[in-house]
């Protein structure tokens, strides 16, 4: 790999690692930039955003989301806007705390007392949900190999195990070789670009289903509105819950993107002068212009499948399940479209599924990476030993990953379980966020009025569904 794999500064907001000598987790005088004006000077310096929901968009939407709404009906519509919504605050709040002071998340995480030897009780819980969401982010792997397998079977028929093998292997070996060759940004550009492109084509299906032998209306779309879950989809309520919007992995992820991003870096060592204050609010403010903007991209994508899968899937009594799940899913498309459209979904899910693997094992390599650095395996600080750890778990994960799955062999099932796992540990992410926030963010730093209101009932909600959660899965 080139020496050279990303920069704080790089445009497409996804940089592989750092630039030997200018590393964004240093804070130096020398690095300081004053932030832009307005959205218009705002825009090429967003990105992270963009990681987050092609992360998102994968699991939770096309699999999780429509699952649900295959099993409910329109019943539980609010919960799906309330998911998106309610942790977006809790996500901005630890991103605040990360550019203010050049931390990662489990950096922090490791300083909420109190601790076992060298590791936190948040991070033990961390490492917890960890093991689930390999089966989670397995699924997704799964579902990729599902998709290729029926778009081009190879070494046998659809959707048995030869086939599945050998694209189980090929896309654990891409998922590396494309982040070895240097090119992620290329491909990052490519996999949101698409996305964006799939997302937009079900929004305008599920707009356009009133049209169709599938049509719902205003009265559908009112009792979704009304907070009740219906009997039998308790259990899938609440993983979609801990995966739709920003799981507790997304949040704790996006502030590695916000610091690789350079946003800390430009802010600059706390020096106390009002000028550190006015640079840190002005990044700060792109960091909300970020969010927002991903939030709008997969609050809109996971709408979109919830109503498909509650209007094309439920009424027929179709649920995606095991390796017949793509096969399910794509009645969303020919059931309207006609049977053309098959191999239009394929091709969608693959961009889909894919852009989330290809977003995750980036992130997910330097959150092992960093959880070794709390128990003192490595220096964090020491750029090359990080970004050689992190090259480790890049070779690593997508081939555990990829054995989880084969192993299992039901992505709906994989993803679900590492859905409940996130919502617990959502629980631990808001505790860590306000010791954080009381004992460590700049006080000059908190937010106005009308959002640390909506910071307080976003952590209540989370901590009652999470308690709720926990009850209900132990």
């Amino acid at each position: 790999m080139a020496e050279v794999v990303g920069n704080p500064g790089t445009e497409a907001g996804i940089p592989g690692g750092t630039v030997k000598g200018d590393d964004p987790y240093h804070l130096t005088p020398e690095g300081i930039k004053e932030p832009p004006k307005g959205w218009g000077q705002s825009l090429r310096h967003l990105g992270p955003g963009l990681i987050l929901s092609a992360s998102i968009v994968g699991s939770g939407e096309l699999i999780a989301t429509t699952a649900l709404g295959a099993t409910a009906g329109f019943a539980i519509l609010w919960m799906v806007i309330f998911s998106t919504l309610v942790k977006v605050a809790v996500q901005i709040e630890l991103a605040r705390w990360t550019i203010s002071t050049g931390q990662p998340a489990l950096t922090g995480y490791n300083k909420v007392p109190p601790k076992i030897g060298p590791i936190g009780w948040v991070n033990i819980l961390w490492s917890v949900m960890a093991l689930a969401k390999i089966l989670q982010i397995g699924g997704i792997v799964g579902g990729t190999a599902v998709a290729f397998s029926l778009l081009l079977p190879l070494g046998s028929e659809p959707l048995e195990f030869t086939s599945l093998s050998i694209w189980t292997g090929i896309v654990a070996l891409s998922a590396i070789a494309l982040l070895y060759s240097n090119r992620y940004t290329l491909v990052e550009r490519g996999a949101v670009f698409l996305v964006v492109i799939f997302s937009l084509v079900t929004v305008v299906i599920a707009l356009g289903l009133p049209f169709t032998p599938f049509s719902y209306g205003t009265a559908d779309i009112v009792g979704g509105l009304q907070f009740a879950i219906p009997a039998g989809a308790l259990g899938v309520a609440i993983a979609m819950f801990g995966i739709t919007g920003v799981g507790a992995d997304e949040l704790t992820f996006y502030t590695y993107w916000c610091v690789e991003k350079g946003y800390a870096r430009y802010v600059g060592p706390n020096d106390g002068s009002e000028e550190w204050r006015e640079r840190a609010e002005g990044w700060i403010g792109v960091m909300y212009k970020d969010a927002f903007v991903s939030w709008c991209v997969y609050t809109f994508g996971t709408l979109a499948f919830f109503i498909m899968g509650a209007a094309v899937l439920h009424p027929q009594g179709l649920a995606p399940e095991g390796n017949e799940m793509i096969t399910t899913l794509s009645r969303l498309y020919t059931d309207v479209l006609g049977e053309w459209a098959s191999t239009l979904f394929i091709a969608g899910a693959i961009a889909v599924l894919g852009s989330t693997l290809w977003a995750s094992l980036p992130s997910w390599a330097r959150m092992y990476t960093n959880l070794l650095a709390t128990v003192g395996v490595l220096d964090w600080q020491d750029t090359q030993t990080r970004l050689r750890w992190i090259r480790i778990f890049t070779i690593v994960l997508p081939v555990v990953w990829g054995g989880a799955y084969l192993f299992i062999q039901s992505p709906v099932l994989m993803v679900q379980i590492g859905g409940v796992a996130t919502g617990v540990f959502l629980l631990a992410a808001v505790v860590a966020v306000w010791y954080l926030r009381n004992t460590e963010t700049d006080p000059r730093l908190h937010g106005s009025f009308p959002f640390n209101a909506l910071l307080v009932v976003s952590s209540i909600a989370i901590i009652l569904l999470g308690v709720y959660t926990a009850l209900n899965v132990f």
